[in-house]
């Protein structure tokens, strides 16, 4: 499921019961997790439908100085659904990345620091989405799982690593130095 391209949905099945239910129930496996994005395909689901949140309570142990290298800041719950990237700035950023359908692991991923997102909210509304830092890296990755990519096939190699070498080793540290030169 993780490998496939999610098939779009129509405004009727946006706006029905099990879709409803369903974006509440990706909310609280989300936060159960805890995640900052979840796509339906993670659950089994081939969709194009993703829920994000990055709540405030995860950046309170993340200095100052990392918030800010990442650009991260709180991002309020939505639902983002037959999404399309139609923008993407050309300047990337490299941090590590990690994913619930890949338990354990994290990388450091190249993405692009800011997008424009169009796609359907959860009532099936059209929204256009202008997102930088790391909103526009949540945004990228919940993407990806749309279109049947993770983000290993992006990653750089050589930095993949166990989350419990990576709090051991990198965390903290800049990229540079936390990659230790292999990229």
């Amino acid at each position: 499921m993780l490998r496939q391209v999610a098939r779009l949905l129509t405004l009727e099945e946006i706006q029905s019961n099990e879709i409803q239910k369903l974006v509440v129930d990706m909310q609280e496996t989300m936060r159960d997790a805890p995640g900052v994005g979840l796509a339906a395909p993670q659950v089994g689901l081939s969709l194009q439908l993703a829920v994000i949140e990055d709540r405030e309570e995860y950046l309170k142990d993340i200095s100052s100085d990392q918030l800010r290298d990442r650009e991260r800041r709180p991002v309020a719950f939505h639902v983002i659904i037959n999404p399309k990237i139609v923008e993407i700035t050309d300047t990337k950023a490299e941090f590590f990345e990690g994913c619930l359908s890949l338990a354990g692991f994290s990388a450091i991923v190249p993405r692009a620091s800011g997008v424009r997102v169009e796609c359907l909210d959860e009532r099936g509304q059209p929204e256009t989405i202008a997102a930088t830092g790391w909103y526009a890296r949540i945004l990228q990755h919940e993407i990806d799982h749309l279109e049947g990519n993770l983000y290993i096939d992006r990653m750089h190699s050589r930095t993949f690593t166990s989350l419990d070498n990576w709090n051991r080793f990198s965390k903290g540290k800049p990229i540079p130095d936390a990659a230790g030169g292999r990229r």
